[in-house]
């Protein structure tokens, strides 16, 4: 054990040494400030980069069917338009059923599943209330907006004084220990910028709309209030993952953007992606964007309980070189593939719902790329407890006695496949009241 952590470290070293000409992604003017956050967003990998990360898949298979074992109590509930709540899976179970979830808005920080479990955002600092949409100075951001809330050093737990169609100008750099919590008003951020999260800790964004992004030209753009550094162009992702860690993104509503609707790479890890729409785009979900990039073998990636909705081309998601566990998700007639990969990533997918499209050409879903046909077949692929629709199939590889490794008799598998309309009913930004259940 000690001899496999010594190798981790060393690994870890080599990656760092590996990052530095990667640093400026975004960022025209490196200086000792990025510097300093790369070389500990590396160090933060490195800690939470789990190498079992079966075990953390089991968790999450516990937890849905702990939950499933409370059905017959609750099929006896009505759905919310009938004044009743339901909770379909089992992140929803931790908080959604509770009237007061307003005057406790930090539990939702316990209730996050999968390889992202460990995020919790601006749990124990105060309430931030964003009262102003407005989004007009770079440099010196007012206070009240968005843009104020998230350079701030502290932990903050954010949310939204009204409802709000907020239009970025230019990308919205988050500092680390921050939770974006859309309940209780109708959050656009629309028209303009994303949110960029690079080489920072524990971020949940909860609860909010995520549409028509589109690249921004950069410039002076103040990232900490300590800090303004000069950005270079953005490349039009609604959610952009760059080197960080701890990072939770539930319950979104996200369509059209330039880029890619949720990016995550250059070694970020501990991230679950849960209870999201996708609609209407091209590239869904990309987790690691470069085959020289090997530092993306310690991504690792948890999508459960989203629904991929018609509209949608690809990557749902694309994974590079590292782990993704895809559970209970739903998707529905992909125009190309649903879920791709290079440079020999593991993809665990389980108790999806998969419906292809009357297009003969798309029925597959997964697709290797950029391997040969024997190099691909050695990728571990596995399917278990996926349903398969109007023709839809999952093209399984791996040698079978590595599979046996992810198969452990104490093992709860998740609910399967049958379930999953069910599971996702309720997937992206929710309607919620104040005093009301959720």
């Amino acid at each position: 054990m000690q001899m496999e952590l010594t190798k981790l470290r060393l690994f870890f070293l080599f990656s760092f040494a590996a990052l530095i000409p990667c640093l400026s992604a975004n960022i025209s003017e490196v200086d000792e400030v990025w510097r300093r956050r790369a070389e500990e967003a590396m160090q933060t990998t490195e800690q939470y980069y789990d190498p079992n990360p079966v075990a953390i898949a089991s968790h999450l298979n516990m937890k849905v069917q702990d939950l499933s074992k409370q059905t017959a109590a609750r099929r006896g509930l009505l759905n919310a338009e009938s004044g009743q709540c339901e909770a379909t899976n089992p992140i929803d179970n931790c908080w959604r059923c509770k009237e007061n979830w307003a005057e406790n808005r930090q539990a939702l920080a316990g209730c996050a599943l999968g390889f992202g479990i460990k995020a919790t955002g601006g749990k124990g600092g105060k309430i931030y209330e964003v009262t102003d949409p407005s989004d007009n100075d770079m440099e010196n951001p007012k206070v009240g907006t968005l843009r104020h809330a998230v350079i701030q050093k502290e932990p903050l737990w954010i949310i939204f004084a009204k409802d709000m169609n907020i239009k970025l100008q230019q990308e919205l750099i988050v500092q680390g220990k921050k939770t974006i919590d859309g309940r209780g008003a109708n959050v656009h951020i629309a028209n303009g910028a994303g949110f960029m999260l690079q080489f920072v800790q524990n971020v949940i964004i909860h609860g909010i709309h995520i549409h028509n992004i589109s690249p921004r030209s950069g410039g002076m753009i103040r990232d900490s209030v300590d800090h303004v550094g000069k950005r270079g162009q953005s490349d039009g992702d609604a959610v952009s993952i760059f080197g960080s860690s701890n990072i939770w993104l539930d319950h979104l509503t996200l369509s059209q953007a330039h880029d890619g609707l949720i990016d995550a790479i250059q070694a970020s890890t501990a991230i679950t992606i849960s209870n999201c729409h996708f609609s209407n785009h091209d590239k869904a979900i990309l987790l690691g964007a470069s085959d020289t990039f090997t530092e993306d073998k310690k991504m690792q990636v948890t999508v459960a309980f989203n629904r991929f909705d018609k509209g949608l081309v690809q990557r749902m998601p694309c994974v590079r070189f590292g782990f993704a566990h895809v559970v209970n998700n739903d998707y529905n007639q992909w125009e190309m593939y649903a879920i791709g990969g290079l440079k020999g990533p593991t993809i665990l997918s389980q108790g999806n719902r998969f419906f292809a499209s009357d297009n003969q050409n798309t029925k597959e879903v997964t697709k290797r790329m950029n391997c040969s046909p024997e190099e691909g077949k050695s990728w571990i692929w596995r399917s278990e407890g996926d349903v398969f629709l109007n023709g839809a199939y999952f093209n399984s590889s791996g040698d079978p006695k590595k599979q046996i490794e992810y198969q452990m008799d104490d093992v709860i598998k998740p609910k399967p496949g049958t379930e999953v309309e069910r599971i996702t009913k309720f997937a992206g930004a929710l309607v919620c009241k104040p005093g009301q259940k959720c």
